[in-house]
């Protein structure tokens, strides 16, 4: 009987929570659980740690807006003028290792090894970031330097564009930098191919008409500061060593002022006006007279 009396009362006497206490029903003071602060303590030391190395890793990660430039292997020289008063000289280094085709173009321009050089001819555009030179107008400076090289004008051209493609996938950002020298390959600006029926043995054929010309690759520019606006157009080809005080003189001449926000000059290029691509190829044109007097390579 007495062993039944203390099993009913056993049965009474409430089981023990599973959870902890709420808040509610802890002591104003309560002590901390040892395991719990311990845990605590661990994970803020093992964060502490780990916070430098997230730091670190943030730091050490390249910008995506620059790209690593390649070490100049050969050096070239362009000595200016401004209306007949020679400004000094500015040393290009190129990249002959990265940039083979794009490097020997302007090697072959500068020292007049295909017969045509960068001697007596102007810088035509002056632009807050860059200053661009006009480059060989000749129609035949192509064909005459694949000639003498014992090349084709097309494969020139093509190795040129493979170039500027190949270093657009290389790197994904601004590519024109302050103090890079780079050779206009591509015009972005150009129409697409007109399609037009032509009729050929009596069966119609589409072919396509090329809107505008290609650049020759022999423009080239410089920039001062960085300019992505030129990475669509422009195979970067070395950097200025030398002689950026000549390029800001050259940045200091007075230009013909752009007026592309008048609404005629809107209204004549919108209808196709002559006299408006005409005007817009001279905005931005040194008043004076920027001419490269004498060029070669160095060593």
């Amino acid at each position: 009987m007495h062993s039944s009396t203390g099993l009913f009362y056993h049965n009474l006497i409430p089981p023990k929570p599973l959870l902890p206490p709420s808040a509610a029903a802890s002591p104003p003071n309560p002590s901390p659980n040892p395991l719990i602060r311990r845990d605590f303590l661990s994970s803020s030391l093992l964060l502490l740690a780990a916070e430098p190395l997230r730091a670190q890793t943030v730091t050490d990660a390249p910008s995506p807006s620059t790209c690593a430039q390649p070490a100049p292997t050969k050096q070239a020289f362009l000595d200016i003028s401004i209306d007949g008063e020679p400004i000094g000289r500015i040393v290009v280094g190129l990249y002959a290792d990265a940039v083979p085709a794009g490097s020997a173009r302007f090697a072959q321009l500068v020292s007049g090894a295909a017969g045509v050089s960068y001697r007596r001819k102007e810088f035509v555009k002056i632009m807050p970031g860059y200053v661009q030179h006009g480059g060989l107008r000749s129609y035949g400076v192509d064909a005459e330097m694949a000639r003498r090289t014992g090349g084709s004008a097309a494969a020139a051209a093509g190795d040129l564009v493979r170039e500027w493609e190949e270093q657009g996938e290389r790197c994904p950002g601004t590519r024109n930098v302050g103090r890079s020298v780079g050779i206009i390959v591509r015009d972005p600006s150009k129409p697409a191919p007109k399609m037009k029926l032509v009729a050929r043995k009596g069966k119609l054929e589409i072919d396509e008409e090329e809107m505008g010309k290609d650049p020759n690759g022999t423009e080239f520019v410089i920039a001062s500061k960085d300019s992505p606006e030129l990475d669509a157009a422009t195979l970067v080809v070395g950097r200025v060593v030398e002689g950026m005080d000549v390029v800001e003189r050259i940045q200091g001449v007075k230009t013909v002022q752009e007026n592309t926000s008048s609404p005629y000059f809107r209204v004549a290029k919108l209808i196709g006006d002559k006299r408006a691509v005409v005007a817009e190829r001279g905005f931005n044109r040194p008043y004076s007279k920027v001419v490269v007097t004498n060029c070669g390579l160095i060593g």
